[in-house]
């Protein structure tokens, strides 16, 4: 496939899924928040469109689940009553794109609990904290991209412009941190920091703590770019006519590393995600009730959910598009940025 066509349809699916998460409140059926401890770990339930006489329904339908007389989370399905979903309906309020108060949802089923994907062990909705939470550890890893890339940007450029002796201190420091094992220095600086936080003090600590961590690895390959472009001949002639440091950087020699910064960004965030991922899975990122990936995750810590509850798991696999696109959008953008094969 021609690396144009990769790229847009890279663009097009990541946009989609990203487009899910940032309207998790109306994909969603319900608040992520909201515990219906009569609903412990309910599996997941499958929609129909044809019922048991084989006869089509225009609208997917469910079974509701009822649970068995002295259980604490064993259900059946109760086959006599189904359910027809419901779209466009009214429920939990919630802000879209943080900002919008709205109330309409995709779909629900009015007072029947209905669980696409199972529920946790306070009988809350998987699936809508799995959209929720991927606000969360997306936006965690965007902004830490963005914050390593500035600092990648800056540090890079002006240690390749300057020269010299701030070059060869600049580039040692980089060096320092590509030794360091990060994700162990991200546990040990997190550990000294206060536990009872608020989740948006939680959030902006694991942006910060990412984010100032990894700049080392794009600041080196900036510096790359910016040390072969100062010595072209445009810029030596720019240099020559009296343009400024500050001109040259900003109109002939910064441009040219947009695509590594762009290649760098799309590596970057899946492991930006990872991170939070790890870090709240752990314990140390965003804490309950507010959802993310990892404390999705972090049930599983328990023997009887590991081997119980298989849609515990299920946040795991959310997570491998959004990888798998990121990562073909890097390729894509390497391939255009070198340009046809002659």
């Amino acid at each position: 496939m021609p690396s144009g066509r990769k790229l847009i349809l890279c663009l097009a699916i990541l946009g989609g899924l990203h487009f899910v998460i940032a309207g998790a409140g109306f994909f969603s059926p319900y608040d992520p928040t909201a515990q219906n401890r009569d609903w412990p770990y309910a599996p997941p339930m499958r929609l129909h469109w044809f019922d048991a006489a084989g006869h089509f329904h225009l609208r997917p339908f469910f079974y509701p689940l009822q649970l068995q007389e002295g259980a604490f989370n064993e259900y059946r399905q109760d086959t006599t009553h189904p359910v027809a979903l419901s779209f466009f309906v009214t429920g939990a309020r919630y802000r879209l794109l943080g900002i919008f108060p709205l109330r309409v949802h995709l779909f629900g089923a009015g007072d029947t609990p209905i669980f696409l994907l199972g529920s946790d062990s306070y009988g809350r909705d998987l699936f809508s904290r799995m959209l929720f939470g991927g606000q969360i550890s997306l936006l965690a890893g965007l902004l830490a991209t963005g914050l390593a890339l500035s600092f990648g940007l800056l540090i890079g450029s002006l240690a390749a412009y300057l020269g010299g002796w701030r070059d060869e201190t600049l580039m040692r420091l980089a060096e320092l941190f590509l030794a360091l094992p990060w994700l162990y220095l991200l546990f040990a600086i997190r550990a000294f920091l206060p536990l009872a936080v608020s989740p948006l003090q939680a959030f902006l600590l694991i942006v910060i703590l990412i984010g100032t961590v990894g700049w080392a690895r794009p600041a080196r390959l900036i510096r790359s770019v910016v040390l072969s472009s100062k010595e072209r001949d445009y810029v030596r002639a720019a240099r020559g006519f009296g343009a400024s440091g500050s001109y040259l950087l900003r109109r002939h020699i910064l441009p040219e590393t947009w695509s590594v910064v762009l290649t760098q960004a799309a590596i970057l965030v899946p492991q930006y995600v990872l991170a939070e991922v790890t870090l709240s899975f752990l314990g140390l990122g965003v804490p309950e009730p507010v959802p993310s990936w990892g404390n999705l995750l972090s049930s599983l810590q328990q023997y009887s959910v590991l081997t119980s509850y298989w849609w515990m798991y299920l946040p795991s696999l959310a997570m491998v598009p959004f990888f798998v696109g990121y990562l073909v959008l890097a390729s894509a953008l390497q391939e255009r940025a070198q340009g046809p094969k002659i």
